[in-house]
């Protein structure tokens, strides 16, 4: 498999803002970041639900 390369990447976002939007963009990313957070503390097995935030 090659890596991806500026281009490739350009190509990528622009097809991200066309089928998404600009203001859409976002919150799929928090999506996608809280769904990659959950499956690591799962391979874990953390006994706390990540729903609950620790505090600061």
């Amino acid at each position: 498999m090659r890596n991806l390369g500026l281009p490739e990447l350009m190509v990528i976002l622009v097809v991200a803002v066309l089928l998404f939007g600009g203001k859409k963009i976002p919150e799929v990313a928090k999506g996608l970041g809280e769904g990659i957070r959950n499956f690591k503390s799962a391979l874990k097995g953390d006994e706390t639900p990540p729903d609950e935030k620790k505090p600061a």
